[in-house]
C-alpha cells in the first residue's frame, strides 16, 4: 500500500448543508458534534444566495450573477443577489469564528466545483455556460481566484485550523456523459472531454496547499479521474455504490486516498436505524472483506459522513444524524472486523 496521507483527518464530519436559517445555531451544532473535524455550515433555506450554486457564485472574482426564474444567470455587475450571497457567507464565517476559538484540527469549507457550476450557471442567452468552452475556462479561473481569497479569509478567522477544501460536483458524471439538458429541454450539451474536465479540476485544486476533497452524491462517481486531478479525498453516498465501483474503491484505498463514506441517511424518512452505530457501517466492513483489504486500515482510510447534505432534514434529525456519524466512526475504529 502507498504511504498514507499524513493529514490528520478526523473520524467523522458533515457534508455541508444544515436545515434552518440560524447561522449561530448551525455552527454551534457542527462544532459541538464534530470536535475533531468541523465544517462550515451552509443554510440554503434562507433563499437565493444561500443555496449551493448562489453561495459559490458569490465567491467569484470579476464575474457576477443574478437570479432569473430559470436559475442563476451571468450579470455585468454585482447586484442584490450577489450582495446577499456575500452577506450570508460573512454571517456564516462570523458564527464559525465564534465557535472555533482555539480550534486546531481540520476544518472543511465547501464550494461548488467548476463543472457543476458551469452546468448550472446560464449565459445571457439562457443556455448553460457548459456549452461554451471559453465561458467554462473563465468560470474556472474566476472560481479559483475567489476560492484563494475565501480560504485566506477562513485562515485569518480560525488561524489554528488545518483547512480542507471540498468541491461539490454532483453534476460531474452527467457532464462527462453529455447528459446535461439545454434550455429547451429537447437536446443535451455535448459531453466534455475527460482531459479538459480533469485539467480544470486540477487548476482549481491548485489554489490550496492543503488537501482537497471532491463530493458527489450522484451514482457512478469518477474515482480514477478525481484522483488523477489531485483529489486527496473523495466523498460519496455509500448506498449508491455498485460492483462497477469496487475496483476503483480498492485502487483509491491502496493509493492512500481518503474516502468520505456517506452512510448515515440525510433525511428523516430513513432514520429507523440511527440508534446503533455498528449496523450503519456493516456494509463498509463487508466491502472491505470483499476487496481483500486489511480491516485494520478501515478507520484510517474512512471519514464517516451523512449520505448528502442535511438541508432537507428536520433540525432534530439533523442533530441526531451528525451525532450518529460520530458513533458510527467510533464503532468502526473499535471493531473493524
Amino acid at each position: 500500500m502507498s504511504e498514507k496521507n499524513e493529514f490528520p483527518w478526523g473520524p467523522a464530519t458533515g457534508v455541508g448543508s444544515m436545515p434552518g436559517g440560524d447561522a449561530r445555531e448551525a455552527a454551534k451544532t457542527v462544532t459541538g458534534t464534530f470536535e475533531e473535524f468541523v465544517h462550515l455550515a451552509e443554510l440554503p433555506a434562507r433563499g437565493p444566495g444561500a443555496d449551493m450554486i448562489g453561495r459559490s457564485l458569490g465567491l467569484l472574482v470579476e464575474m457576477y450573477a443574478h437570479v432569473e426564474p430559470s436559475g442563476w444567470r451571468i450579470s455585468d455587475r454585482p447586484g442584490r443577489d450577489t450582495r446577499r450571497a456575500r452577506s450570508w457567507m460573512g454571517e456564516d464565517l462570523d458564527a464559525l469564528e465564534e465557535f472555533t476559538q482555539g480550534y486546531e484540527g481540520p476544518l472543511k469549507v465547501q464550494a461548488v466545483g467548476p463543472w457543476t457550476l458551469a452546468a448550472a450557471l446560464e449565459r445571457r442567452s439562457g443556455e448553460a455556460a457548459l456549452g461554451d468552452p471559453g465561458a467554462c475556462r473563465d468560470l474556472a479561473a474566476s472560481l479559483a481566484e475567489g476560492l484563494r481569497d475565501h480560504l485566506a479569509e477562513v485562515r485569518r478567522r480560525v488561524p489554528g485550523a488545518r483547512l480542507v477544501l471540498q468541491l461539490d460536483e454532483p453534476s460531474l458524471t452527467a457532464v462527462l456523459r453529455g447528459q446535461i439538458r439545454t434550455a429547451s429541454g429537447y437536446r443535451t450539451h455535448r459531453a466534455v472531454d475527460r482531459q479538459v474536465v480533469e485539467s480544470a479540476l486540477r487548476d482549481v485544486m491548485a489554489v490550496t496547499d492543503g488537501p482537497v476533497v471532491v463530493h458527489s452524491c450522484a451514482p457512478d462517481v469518477p474515482f480514477a479521474l478525481l484522483r488523477r486531478a489531485g483529489a486527496q479525498g473523495i466523498s460519496f453516498d455509500f448506498d449508491l455504490l455498485t460492483e462497477r465501483d469496487e475496483e476503483s474503491i480498492g485502487e483509491a484505498v491502496e493509493a492512500g486516498t481518503e474516502l468520505f463514506a456517506g452512510v448515515v441517511p440525510s433525511t428523516d424518512a430513513s432514520s429507523a436505524g440511527l440508534s446503533v452505530g455498528a449496523d450503519i457501517v456493516k456494509g463498509v466492513r463487508t466491502l472491505w472483506r470483499r476487496l481483500g483489504l486489511d480491516p485494520a486500515t478501515l478507520a484510517e482510510s474512512l471519514v464517516i459522513t451523512p449520505t448528502c447534505g442535511l438541508a432537507g432534514a428536520s433540525p432534530g434529525y439533523a442533530r441526531a444524524a451528525l451525532a450518529h456519524c460520530v458513533r458510527a466512526a467510533k464503532s468502526l475504529a473499535d471493531n473493524p472486523e
